[in-house]
């Protein structure tokens, strides 16, 4: 815009005054020249600025970009990381030569129950072949794979822990990543006593936030399990890849407490 009014201030100066002026009137002339020098560099500023203007948008563009393949890179990474971990859960020896010793138990002592915990013990590891690789599984889908974990486990731990679970059944066709209860349970486990006396208890229920909470007491045990923390971490990184709501964990003297967003 100025430099257009800048050109057409010279063409009216040059129309109105250099064709009829004199030779001698090299004022007017000197005039003129002095206009089109100031317009050059005009021209000469303005298209410095643009392309000062442009360049700073490309190197903008570039970084923005160079963030994103890095940004896309990470997520490749824990994607990978997640599924590595749920291979482990899948093949962990302590899980499975545990599941068989009671299995050989119970066929000694109730070939029934020896074959429903054989049932059960299937279901667990068919879910685990089957939705390890899913980003998602609906909320039904993981409590059904649930009541075949929990069945595992009450028949080797006894009465030492007690599961309550409440779901909104508006909930069930929700989503959350697969494997998520199980890795809950197993950390409320690993962590706390066991003890008939003084069971374990392990709430699992809905809120009207629209998330799944997993609340156990706490029952501190005399020496503290190692811990890498890679069950939980797994969790938020799933839900990182996933969702904008974020994993939460709360804990106080008596009870440890976990809130998963359900994703529509």
């Amino acid at each position: 815009m100025f430099v257009t009014i800048f050109l057409s201030t010279i063409y009216y100066i040059y129309g109105e005054y250099l064709i009829v002026v004199k030779p001698v009137d090299v004022g007017v002339r000197e005039a003129v020249y002095t206009i089109i020098s100031i317009v050059l560099w005009a021209l000469m500023v303005s298209a410095l600025n643009t392309g000062d203007f442009l360049l700073k948008n490309w190197k903008n563009a570039t970084l923005k970009a160079a963030e994103y393949k890095v940004k896309a890179a990470e997520s490749k990474q824990i994607a990978a990381e997640i599924e590595l971990q749920a291979l482990k859960l899948q093949l962990d020896p302590h899980f499975v030569f545990n599941n068989l010793s009671v299995l050989s138990e119970l066929i000694l002592k109730d070939q029934q129950l020896g074959y429903d915990f054989t049932e059960n013990f299937a279901k667990v590891y068919r879910y685990l072949l089957v939705n390890s690789k899913k980003k998602l599984v609906t909320l039904q889908e993981e409590l059904d794979f649930l009541d075949a974990y929990l069945f595992l486990i009450q028949n080797r731990m006894g009465d030492s822990c007690t599961f309550q679970i409440d779901i909104d059944k508006s909930k069930l066709s929700m989503q959350i990543p697969p494997i998520t209860l199980q890795l809950f349970i197993e950390n409320a486990l690993k962590h706390n006593r066991t003890e008939e006396e003084n069971p374990l208890l392990v709430k699992i229920y809905s809120n009207d936030n629209d998330e799944l909470v997993i609340s156990n007491t706490i029952l501190p045990l005399i020496k503290k399990a190692y811990s890498t923390g890679i069950g939980l971490k797994n969790i938020v990184n799933r839900y990182a890849l996933l969702s904008d709501r974020k994993v939460s964990i709360e804990e106080n003297k008596e009870t440890f407490t976990i809130k998963v967003p359900l994703i529509k």
